[in-house]
């Protein structure tokens, strides 16, 4: 038997394990643990060990973790957040406002310009509550991301720019993440950037979307840390984010005894950027993403991945850093699994 220590990115940590082919896995979280085991016997086994040793209680199934209610239906689960979406709106005084179809405008670019608000404390508060709902709701990570930028001097557009935010939960609360049982451990995932998209920095929004078959395990909409030089470098710059996730996701993988049976297949609408992760010329243009490029070209060495071209009408990812049109973002949010309860009519919703 083994137990093994896999460093999570959040305050929560994660153990595993093993005992011959029976895995399990730990989740703590301060006094909270979370458990699941390969087997209905090996599972109760843990909990009468961790009973032995320390003072606990069995609740039984999960029903509620962290704010998170999780419903079991016949494969799968579903992940919402909606009473914690209905305190965000009614501490914001918004509980009755209009809603809205997408949470950022197609057109408009936030930057540091604009009058400051008037309660710069209730602005961080409402933004440090809007990133916790990112856990079960991805479709807003790239609107969120765009406010808490500006957190430190909140602006009268930054303000507006979270006020739509919540408009668009008033009327999509029902909403959460739908996980579906499934057996075979391949990973995909979607890479995009948005090239020089910051109006102050000119610096550009990365974002990934993994997924486990057909379930969305990890999601990022993130600044880039430097001015990318053109739109192939901040593709490139996104592809290795979405790789070096991947590569923790494998780990874990196998660390479950549950490897991917192939490589990870990385979708990318650059073609520039599939280019440059096989091609092993062209240093002249390439030498300030050095660091990137030998990254990525070693896992394709290794064919832990392949990096595929994808057309953009197909780019999950987009939604991680763009605004969309209402019909498209609302393809791509059901791509991601964000929907209603299984139980739930669309008009229920």
């Amino acid at each position: 038997m083994s137990l093994g220590f896999v460093e999570t990115k959040s305050d929560t940590s994660l153990f595993i394990y093993r005992r011959g082919t029976n895995t399990a896995c730990l989740l703590l979280y301060v006094d909270d643990i979370v458990l699941t085991a390969s087997s209905a016997g090996f599972l109760q086994h843990i909990i009468a060990a961790l009973q032995r040793e320390f003072a606990m209680t069995d609740t039984g199934q999960l029903h509620h973790f962290l704010g998170i209610s999780v419903t079991r239906y016949a494969n799968g689960l579903f992940l919402s957040q909606r009473q914690y979406t209905q305190d965000i709106l009614e501490c914001a005084g918004m509980s009755a406002c209009k809603p809205c179809s997408t949470p950022v405008d197609l057109h408009s670019k936030l930057s540091a310009d604009g009058p400051p608000v008037a309660d710069s404390t209730q602005y961080r508060s409402l933004a440090g509550a809007l990133q916790y709902l990112t856990f079960t709701r991805p479709d807003i990570a790239f609107a969120v991301q765009q406010i808490c930028l500006y957190m430190h001097d909140p602006r009268e557009p930054h303000l507006a720019a979270l006020k739509r935010i919540l408009r668009y939960l008033r009327g999509t609360a029902s909403l959460g993440l739908t996980v579906r049982r499934s057996s075979p451990t391949e990973l995909v995932v979607y890479t995009d950037a948005d090239w020089a998209g910051w109006l102050d920095t000119r610096r550009s929004t990365s974002g990934y979307a993994v997924f486990l078959r057909d379930n969305l395990v990890s999601w990022s909409s993130k600044r880039q840390h430097t001015v990318s030089r053109s739109s192939a470098e901040a593709e490139y710059r996104a592809v290795a984010n979405g790789i070096a996730e991947a590569t923790w996701l494998r780990q874990l993988l196998h660390e479950l005894h549950h490897p991917p049976r192939r490589a990870t297949l990385v979708y990318c609408d650059n073609t520039s950027a599939v280019y440059l992760s096989s091609n092993p010329v062209q240093h002249q243009r390439t030498k300030h993403v050095e660091i990137d490029l030998h990254f990525v070209r070693e896992r394709v060495a290794l064919i832990h991945v392949w990096v595929l071209h994808v057309p953009t009408t197909s780019q999950h990812a987009d939604v991680f850093t763009k605004g969309l049109p209402t019909s498209l973002f609302q393809e791509f949010r059901s791509s991601l699994n964000v929907r209603c309860a299984p139980d739930q009519t669309a008009g229920e919703c």
